[in-house]
Parts: structure tokens; sequence; C-alpha cells
């Protein structure tokens, strides 16, 4: 059993003359991410691997998702595969995991996201907001052998406010 927490990068700012990679959070995603990531500490995660795009946004939601659920930061890692909007590298990364890793947390950006829980998760999501976590379960040894999987879990911030 391979079990995969996907998490879309916090809002972010425009206010800033950065390049798209560089965008910080505004205000709403530090709330937003800390929201979501304390809600989600009276679960034992028992995540093995952290995976982040190396976007500046998304790089600081998996801190906040650290910090906040006491993941050691020795099992975080970044990933520039993982500053994908199609989600054909987020698929060949999670494919590329090590199969003694059993819980991935993943960190990344829309559209890949959104169309990952809608191509290899059993429920439909319309959008997978910033800040919004979904947990697919799938019945295999291998990460390579990645198939569809069972959508266990979706928490969004509008879920707690």
């Amino acid at each position: 059993m391979k079990k995969l927490i996907l998490v879309r990068h916090a809002k972010s700012s425009w206010k800033h003359n950065v390049i798209d990679h560089e965008r910080p959070l505004n205000d709403r995603g530090f709330k937003d991410a800390n929201l979501v990531s304390n809600h989600l500490k009276e679960n034992d995660l028992g995540v093995d691997l952290v995976l982040s795009s190396d976007a500046m946004r998304a790089k600081t939601t998996a801190n906040i998702f650290i910090s906040n659920l006491g993941i050691d930061t020795g099992i975080a890692h970044l990933n520039h595969e993982l500053y994908d909007f199609s989600g054909s590298n987020l698929i060949a990364v999670i494919k590329a995991c090590d199969n003694a890793v059993n819980t991935l947390m993943l960190f990344g950006h829309n559209h890949a996201i959104t169309a990952f829980v809608n191509t290899y998760g059993d429920r439909y999501v319309d959008n997978v907001p910033t800040s919004g976590a979904v947990f697919i379960e799938f019945d295999m040894d291998a990460w390579k052998n990645l198939d569809k999987g069972k959508t266990v879990k979706i928490l969004f911030p509008r879920d707690l406010k």
C-alpha cells in the first residue's frame, strides 16, 4: 500500500516585481497553509518523504507544513521537476520514488495537481485550491506501477473556515 498526500502551494502574491518562480506567499497564503497543516496535526500521517517544487511559493508552503506537522526536515527535498503545470513531470517524479517510501507528501502547482487527482484518484475535483490537500491510497508495492487509486481525504481551506 502506498499513500500520496498532494498539496497545492498556498496563495501567492503578484505584487512583487519578480519572475514567476520567485513569487512569495501573500497573507492569505500563510493563513491558509497554517490552517490546513494545523488541522492535519491530529493525524499521524507517517510521512516517509516530502518532495516540493523549488518555486518560492511551493517551498514556503512545504516549510509551513513540515514545521506544523513536526516532520523531520531531513526527509524533505526540493525538486525542480515539480515546477510543472501539465502533470507529466509530476507523474515521472512519483513513479521514480524509492519503494521504501510508503507515504509521500508532495507540494506542487496547478493544473498538474488537479489533473493528477482526477486521473489517479476516484473522486472528481473541479479544482484543487491553493493550500488544498488530497490524500490518495494505491494498492501497489512499487511507485513505478502507479495506477488508479482511492481518494481517501480531501481537505481545502474553505472546509475549515
